[in-house]
């Protein structure tokens, strides 16, 4: 499946045995922090986003547009857009396709049953090929200003959705999301079936994290070079570690055993968050038009 072009840099990835810690910014443009055309690149992948795989096969110059403008309803129909957790979504959605190579699975806005209603469980559902076999991705994501809060929030989230029954209602709820015309639709219905056991999904599952903060290193820097990239590794260097104890000691509580799945966490670093909201609330609003 075609995507956009990426658009985020790498700022750093490093790879270990529990999962990747990863760094991923928007950049600097002329001395100022990219936010407006962060806001386009994400207006770019609402319909991979929020349609589904038959819809998106149908997309073609003809309708492109109209059909762009019904995702942009389908993410957001509300005006308490600034405690709204779509908008991470899609910047998990985004760093999970342009980095990983994933292929989403479902759209997780399928779950709305309601206008404005904010939509439970995982934030993503992607999976990756390997061989025969699919790797499903499950994702969780926070977009707050605060580091330390968006870390304690998603580690206690993460561990009550990897409870039992909370696990086997999601598997179901998926499955019955999944588009019969995806290629793959079989597969992943196989994994996910009632009968299969969670240990025999959990070897081919792995969670990947996005967190966003407000930075102060990109509040006060104007260029994406080596000591910038240097800057914000030293910036959040501590937070990998941080993040991935906090998240085992829940589980730990919970199921008195070490956290079974590699997750991956991608942090991004942006100037300001309430900048950023503004400017894609304004984009999904002319799409509304």
């Amino acid at each position: 499946m075609e995507h956009p072009d990426a658009f985020l840099n790498v700022i750093f990835h490093e790879i270990g045995n529990a999962g990747d810690d990863m760094a991923l910014c928007a950049g600097f443009e002329r001395g100022q922090w990219r936010n407006d055309q962060l806001a386009d690149h994400v207006m770019e992948w609402l319909p991979e986003f929020a349609l589904d795989y038959s819809e998106l096969s149908e997309i073609s110059h003809a309708n492109a547009l109209r059909m762009t403008k019904k995702a942009a309803k389908i993410v957001y129909q509300t005006e308490k857009y600034g405690s709204r957790g779509e908008f991470g979504e899609i910047l998990l959605h985004i760093a999970i396709r342009q980095v990983y190579k994933t292929v989403p699975a479902i759209s997780k806005i399928y779950y709305k049953s309601a206008v404005n209603e904010t939509v439970k469980g995982f934030d993503a559902v992607h999976v990756v090929k390997k061989g025969d076999d699919l790797e499903l991705w499950i994702g969780e994501t926070k977009f707050y200003e605060k580091l330390s809060k968006a870390i304690y929030d998603v580690s206690k989230e993460i561990a009550d959705h990897l409870e039992t029954d909370y696990l086997k209602s999601e598997f179901i709820l998926i499955k019955n999301k999944i588009d019969p015309m995806w290629p793959e639709a079989k597969k992943l219905k196989s994994l996910l079936h009632e009968n299969t056991s969670l240990d025999e999904v959990f070897k081919r599952v792995c969670i990947p994290i996005l967190l966003t903060y407000d930075s102060g290193v990109v509040g006060k820097s104007q260029v994406c070079n080596e000591e910038y990239k240097e800057n914000i590794k030293a910036e959040l260097i501590t937070s990998y570690e941080i993040l991935r104890k906090k998240l085992s000691a829940e589980y730990k509580e919970k199921f008195s055993q070490e956290f079974p799945l590699t997750a991956h966490v991608i942090l991004v670093p942006l100037k300001e968050k309430k900048k950023l909201i503004a400017a894609l609330d304004a984009r999904l609003k002319a799409l509304q038009v």
